[in-house]
């Protein structure tokens, strides 16, 4: 551990206040299996089943408790949320990257409310179709080129619902949560293209908060109509603005043009007030970013849409905006592979809700211990100054041995009485996964 200077005996506090606040708000039920479970979890080098967590010397009871904390307790969503905000500042630019996962139940019969959707592979831009849980993920990053992004609110999709309702909810309720009365500060939401079209600017437009999505390279969309010209139906359209096609460009509202040393030469141009053909009522910006036009060949240009929040900035500061969605991606890939979040095999899927939300407390405590822990690197990796998730993960034991934990010792009492004589056992019930299809519309 290093030296507990005055910043470092803040953040140490901060990390015994935020588990104080979870034992005592957050928890309900099982309240000290459910904690020693996160600390086990934590201590636990890449168990190969959800039982062997309960063989970490930080889990100091038997290992059926660990099934009885996912099964018999539960955790306060509200409390929960509200702890995790109080951890973002209040002011400045906050990013906050909104985004979907799969759990995958290739086996699970007895999970309702499973879905057929896209996984990725690890064969190159391909993805497998597999049955499981979509989790819906409005997470915080708080600066880019790390692979820091704690999780705000998170959701599991329902078969009949969409990631883009779904989304559009957390990215409400965190507007509600997060009033700048003052206007001080902004909240960003940032997305990637499933993201980007009418149906989620028409739900989150007029909101306080800002929303910057990635579009599609071969959209085509619509200026505002021109005046009225009195007579016949007023337009609704006004000319055509396609991505593949410049000779449709109008002049841009903002063009910049610079040269950071990661990007190279940048040019950024942007147009206000266009709209899908769908949707006329739904306007927003279009961003064209540019980047290393230095190059003989340089990359595909990057389409963004804008939706303005109550302050006007800068068009370099809004495009270096989406440098701050990339962390969410690793952080998700952490979570399944060092903190088993898609390890257990549950029977309900409200378990698999109960364990998401225990994995994403854990993976907060990890983040606020990341200026406390002290670099292990193994003999074949080079020392790190900002530390990773992974690296932080290997202090915790270390962190843990200095805070003491809140849990309480398990108590004994005795054997257990087992399964009722004459009580039959009934199978349970077999759910079948749903197909997320698009509706067609039939014509005449």
């Amino acid at each position: 551990m290093p030296t507990l200077n005055s910043s470092t005996a803040k953040q140490l506090n901060n990390l015994i206040e935020f588990r104080q606040t979870v034992y005592d708000q957050i928890v309900i039920g099982t309240r000290d299996a459910q904690f020693e479970l996160m600390e086990a979890l934590l201590l636990s080098d890449h168990p190969r089943c959800f039982a062997e967590v309960s063989l970490s010397p930080a889990f100091r009871r038997r290992w059926s408790s660990a099934y009885s904390a996912i099964e018999e307790g539960s955790q306060d969503q509200q409390q929960m949320s509200r702890c995790f905000l109080r951890q973002v500042p209040r002011q400045g630019v906050q990013i906050f990257p909104l985004d979907t996962t799969v759990w995958p139940h290739p086996s699970a019969r007895t999970l309702s409310g499973l879905v057929y959707s896209p996984s990725p592979t690890k064969a190159l831009k391909h993805h497998s179709i597999v049955q499981g849980h979509i989790y819906s993920l409005l997470t915080w990053t708080p600066s880019p080129g790390q692979s820091w992004s704690p999780t705000l609110f998170t959701q599991r999709l329902e078969p009949g619902q969409k990631a883009i309702e779904v989304g559009a909810t957390q990215v409400k309720q965190l507007c509600q949560a997060r009033p700048d009365r003052t206007q001080q500060g902004l909240d960003v939401i940032v997305t990637d293209g499933h993201y980007g079209n009418h149906h989620f600017f028409g739900l989150v437009q007029g909101l306080a908060c800002a929303i910057l999505s990635r579009l599609r390279c071969d959209r085509v969309l619509y200026l505002a109509p021109g005046p009225y010209r009195g007579w016949g139906r007023p337009a609704v359209h006004g000319a055509r603005f396609a991505f593949k096609a410049p000779e449709t460009w109008p002049e841009p509202v903002e063009q910049v043009e610079f040269n950071p040393e990661r990007w190279g030469q940048v040019r950024l141009r942007r147009w206000c007030n266009l709209h899908a053909k769908q949707d006329a009522q739904t306007s927003f910006d279009v961003i064209l970013a540019e980047v290393h036009l230095e190059r003989p060949k340089p990359p595909a240009p990057l389409w963004l849409g804008y939706l303005p929040g109550h302050g006007d900035y800068p068009l370099q500061e809004v495009w270096s905006w989406f440098d701050f969605r990339w962390p969410i991606e690793p952080s998700i890939r952490f979570r399944k592979q060092y903190l088993a979040w898609t390890l257990p095999y549950f029977q309900t899927s409200e378990a698999c809700d109960r364990w998401t939300n225990l994995v994403e407390i854990a993976y907060w405590q990890v983040f606020l211990a990341r200026q406390l822990g002290s670099d292990q690197p193994l003999p074949w990796q080079k020392a790190q100054v900002r530390l990773t998730p992974g690296r932080v993960l290997r202090s915790m034991g270390a962190i843990f041995s200095q805070i003491g934990t809140p849990a309480q010792p398990p108590k004994t009492r005795g054997k257990s009485p087992g399964w009722p004589k004459g009580r039959p056992r009934q199978r349970p019930e077999r759910y079948k996964p749903t197909k997320r299809t698009k509706k067609k519309v039939k014509t005449t």
